[in-house]
């Protein structure tokens, strides 16, 4: 297994950071690399926001589901699906550019999360954490005014970087499902009962199916960040509906 592949298979989400900041000189790598992601076309349709306003990070380690471990991190980034940028270029070059549609922002959220995750592997070659914040998308009305984003920008995910604690090294990374559970041929093949519950026996040890598919869809699913997360999406989609 060669070097890249290890850190992929090692890297876990960081929540606690040693009280040490990132280099400028790394900073700007994670961020090259990020650049250097593949994207739709050459088109880099993102934009990516470096917090480093201290007061800034404390309102999102708060508006993102309070916790409080992000105003802590060295370093934050947010990657917005910009389809603006290109927009204003067209108009800008004297075209008659189209309305942006549901497939402008969702190739702009590809190109955005692409990047988001070289960022991480880059970090992650230099021993530097990462954890992603998909709470961002939440509260769009709020995080609209605190990042000043205009309609046709949408902030895809939020990175949070810093260097691991020696508990976060040592703590166990959560077992994925099986390749066999991931991978199906050519076509979609919805699964019946028997394969979901063999998909997560991994979680099923020391419970049943029923108690623990039952915890997680209401810690998780049916939560009242999960719908606002649905709502705050739905406020941002109304900017492609032509």
């Amino acid at each position: 297994m060669n070097e890249i592949i290890r850190s992929l298979y090692d890297r876990k989400s960081v929540r606690v950071f040693e009280n040490r900041p990132i280099s400028a000189e790394c900073k700007k790598e994670i961020l090259m690399s990020a650049m250097e992601a593949p994207t739709a076309g050459n088109q880099q349709l993102y934009t990516i926001l470096d917090i480093t306003d201290q007061k800034l990070k404390d309102k999102l380690a708060v508006s993102c589901d309070n916790q409080p471990f992000i105003a802590k991190a060295p370093l934050i980034l947010i990657f917005c699906a910009d389809v603006l940028k290109w927009f204003d270029v067209f108009k800008e070059g004297g075209s008659d550019p189209r309305k942006p549609g549901c497939g402008d922002l969702f190739l702009a959220v590809n190109d955005a999360l692409i990047a988001a995750q070289n960022a991480v592997v880059a970090a992650e070659s230099m021993g530097i954490g990462s954890c992603y914040i998909g709470d961002i998308m939440e509260q769009c009305e709020l995080h609209r005014e605190m990042l000043h984003l205009p309609s046709y920008v949408f902030p895809a995910a939020m990175l949070v970087f810093g260097y691991p604690t020696d508990q976060q090294k040592n703590r166990k990374k959560p077992e994925r499902c099986r390749l066999e559970d991931m991978v199906q041929e050519n076509v979609y093949q919805r699964r019946d009962g028997q394969q979901l519950r063999k998909m997560f026996d991994k979680e099923t040890k020391n419970r049943s199916f029923e108690e623990w598919s039952q915890a997680f869809c209401k810690r998780k699913y049916n939560s009242d960040f999960s719908k606002e997360m649905s709502r705050s999406v739905q406020e941002y989609l109304k900017d492609y509906q032509n």
